[in-house]
């Protein structure tokens, strides 16, 4: 799902009268020391019984209905979807079901409830800001290892390893020796042969990591990778570098990987 466009969308929305539009960020994170008794399920009642018995005070029958069919499909969407949450949930929805913008987030939101003429943004605009459709490229001498994120989720993963026979990119399809294992010999033989053909190597992928980049639409790109190969395929790239990251990670977990490109 494209956030930036149905936030443009959402930037347009008013409505007047008893059908307001609904917005809530729900902070559910786990690893939040104030939700290890899932705390979250209590805020998530006390914010729709306050508006509840707000409306039942102001005598307004027809906006206490229409909040009612939205509290309806928010506790639906939280029962449904409750095994799958991450760090938040946010939720904007209208009674007559022109809007209804839903998800679970791998970020950690303030709790906030708003029931009023447009809907609130302000958290989800900081959450495309923070974490944008990005590439994150990682690179060893002679293997690249591609991951796609957005939102601070992983959204694909692609490895590419380089033919010593013919010296061409190919798709990974398997583990192999590293190059470190062998003789002295040879890790000094791979290394000069390494030195005098770096740019070539990279020049020869590098049209095929931008195509991926305009293609998907990437925001930003990240290499990452000990500084000679990090900063050789950085300099045949077309597309711009957001941040070069001189670190070993090819190896990895995705997730540590991304901890360390959003920190």
């Amino acid at each position: 799902m494209n956030f930036k466009k149905e936030i443009e969308k959402l930037e347009n929305l008013r409505r007047e009268g008893p059908n307001k539009v609904f917005t809530m960020y729900l902070n559910t994170d786990p690893s939040d020391p104030e939700q290890q008794g899932g705390e979250w399920k209590i805020h998530l009642k006390n914010g729709l019984r306050n508006f509840e018995q707000y409306l039942e005070e102001s005598g307004d029958k027809e906006e206490r209905k229409n909040f009612q069919l939205v509290k309806q499909k928010v506790e639906k969407f939280v029962q449904g979807n409750e095994q799958e949450f991450l760090r938040s949930v946010f939720i904007i929805a209208t009674a007559d079901e022109e809007v209804w913008f839903a998800d679970r987030v791998q970020m950690r939101m303030n709790t906030e409830f708003f029931w009023q003429e447009t809907p609130e943004l302000t958290q989800l605009r900081k959450l495309t800001e923070v974490y944008p459709k990005s590439g994150i490229i990682l690179v060893q001498q002679d293997e690249i290892k591609l991951i796609e994120a957005y939102l601070n989720e992983i959204e694909d993963t692609d490895s590419f390893e380089l033919d010593l026979d013919t010296n061409d990119w190919r798709k990974k399809k398997g583990p192999r020796p590293a190059l470190g294992q062998g003789s002295t010999m040879q890790k000094d033989g791979f290394q000069s042969r390494f030195n005098a053909n770096k740019h070539r190597w990279y020049k020869q992928i590098a049209p095929k990591l931008d195509k991926r980049a305009k293609e998907h639409e990437w925001e930003k790109i990240f290499v990452i990778g000990e500084t000679d190969p990090a900063n050789a395929l950085t300099e045949e790239l077309n597309k711009p570098v957001e941040k070069v990251i001189q670190k070993n990670m090819l190896d990895h977990e995705e997730s540590k990987v991304l901890e360390e490109v959003f920190a």
